[in-house]
């Protein structure tokens, strides 16, 4: 393994694996187009060099029967060089000049090589990686496992954005490529971070990055101005995490002139936020339980076990009287969809039972990315162009020698990579929208868009402006879009 890619704590060794990747280990593998002379076979055993054309025609004259020596001797001699001629021109002579079908097998290699060496001595990372899989996706193995290698020498967990980005989408394909795709996503075998430092690098991609503050501002706007003559709330979170976006609402609701309602939150957990906390949902409940009655408002808190994908009308335990809130952040592109199971599509039954609910308002934060059904090789460009986005947005805030950047983009980012990357089927539950498409969700399931407001889009401007760095705040088709440059990131729309 190349010294700029033994980050100490992500790459997977497993049985599956037989301990190493013998693709990334033996260079002998890989030969350059003038490091093999014996197998005449090889793209690698032909060369640009002239002397290639006695080399040649001495393995015809004694192919050939050799009566036949002296009078063919001229013709081959000129054919040779009209051969050569065509390797050292482009593409379409040779197809001119020759005709697609006459072209040898080793030739038609030989350029596809020539066309990798081009791209190397480039040494541009971003289309290196979209070569390599596009190899990958064609099953061009050969070629895959040679740009793995030289890619080994170009990425760094250090570097510039792409560079790092490079790193972990370099381990996507190899563990797409050793069929351990899901296993590398399962175990990262890093040093496996405690609960609290999970925690406390969440929480700082959460203080230098506007992405999830700009949701729940968003989200909670939403809510407050559907809610601001109720006197009994009810928000149902389907993924609460730690909690945070409901510190400021519960504030807000309570400052209001006519008088604080009565709030009751019912929320779902995940896996991660468990870890990081140490602990079930109660610690979450407690904390927002001390912040209502600082507030002196009315609050319950009411945690589910059952999986969002399962949960049924009855768990949600409706009252009469009560309005009602229904918060998807984050969480909607982990549930499967059509292209998992044709039997059942979780995220459309999810919208249909909200819509059942009646709720005032319905908010929606997700990533405005499209990976849910492409097949691999648009699902990775994608992904580069999306994470490369983000990975750039953390350079503007943290310098590269941060002892804690590597952690927060190992922990937080790179096993969203991983699995978009090496995991198919069900095993992949990164499964991104773009907003068009949960836009035909919602109005399928029965929702229109719930108006946005000018007062909470002039707060989001000022939280956008705050951070450093090129954001950039899109308002379209009635949804508010947080990006990098030109690279649309969080999307954040409400519906009733």
């Amino acid at each position: 393994m190349q010294t700029n890619m033994s980050y100490s704590c992500y790459f997977l060794q497993s049985e599956n694996l037989n301990n190493n990747y013998p693709l990334l280990h033996n260079s002998e593998h890989y030969c350059t187009l003038e490091s093999s002379s014996t197998n005449q076979n090889s793209p690698s055993s032909l060369s640009f060099s002239p002397e290639i054309t006695p080399m040649l025609k001495q393995d015809r004259v004694e192919h050939d029967n050799e009566s036949c020596l002296t009078h063919d001797q001229d013709d081959l001699s000129n054919k040779l060089r009209e051969l050569e001629s065509a390797m050292l021109g482009s593409d379409a002579d040779i197809l001119n000049t020759y005709g697609a079908a006459m072209i040898p097998q080793e030739y038609d290699s030989f350029l596809r090589w020539g066309k990798m060496m081009e791209v190397i001595s480039r040494g541009d990372l971003k289309e290196m990686l979209c070569a390599c899989a596009k190899a990958m996706s064609e099953n061009d193995m050969e070629t895959t496992e040679w740009l793995i290698s030289e890619l080994q020498k170009m990425v760094s967990i250090s570097g510039d954005p792409v560079q790092r980005l490079g790193a972990y989408m370099l381990e996507a394909l190899v563990a797409r490529l050793a069929t351990s795709g899901s296993t590398i996503y399962n175990a990262l075998r890093c040093k496996e971070p405690t609960g609290n430092e999970l925690l406390s690098y969440m929480h700082m991609l959460y203080e230098i990055c506007p992405y999830l503050k700009f949701g729940y501002l968003s989200a909670n706007g939403s809510i407050a101005e559907a809610m601001k003559d109720e006197n009994e709330v009810h928000i149902i979170d389907f993924q609460i995490n730690q909690g945070v976006q409901w510190i400021s609402l519960i504030k807000a609701l309570a400052a209001r002139p006519n008088g604080s309602p009565k709030i009751r939150i019912t929320c779902f957990d995940d896996s991660t936020s468990a870890f990081a906390r140490g602990g079930g949902l109660n610690i979450v409940g407690e904390r927002l339980s001390r912040i209502a009655n600082s507030c002196k408002v009315q609050f319950e808190f009411h945690a589910l076990e059952v999986s969002p994908s399962e949960v049924k009308l009855d768990d949600l335990d409706i009252r009469p009287g009560e309005s009602i809130a229904v918060n998807f952040a984050m969480m909607l592109h982990h549930l499967p969809d059509e292209s998992v199971d044709s039997r059942i599509n979780h995220r459309n039954r999810l919208l249909r039972l909200a819509k059942f609910l009646s709720p005032k308002v319905v908010t929606l934060v997700e990533q405005d990315s499209n990976t849910s059904n492409l097949p691999f090789f648009p699902r990775f460009v994608e992904t580069m162009n999306y994470y490369l986005a983000v990975f750039e947005s953390i350079d503007a805030a943290l310098p590269r020698d941060h002892k804690e950047r590597i952690n927060v983009e190992q922990h937080c980012l790179a096993r969203e990579v991983v699995n978009l990357i090496a995991c198919e089927g069900a095993e992949r539950v990164e499964r991104h929208e773009a907003l068009k498409k949960w836009r035909l969700r919602f109005e399928r399931a029965g929702f229109s868009p719930y108006p946005l407001s000018s007062y909470v889009n002039s707060l989001i401007r000022q939280l956008q402006e705050s951070y450093p760095g090129q954001y950039t705040l899109e308002e379209r088709d009635g949804a508010l879009l947080l990006g990098w440059k030109n690279q649309s990131l969080i999307v954040s729309c409400a519906w009733r």
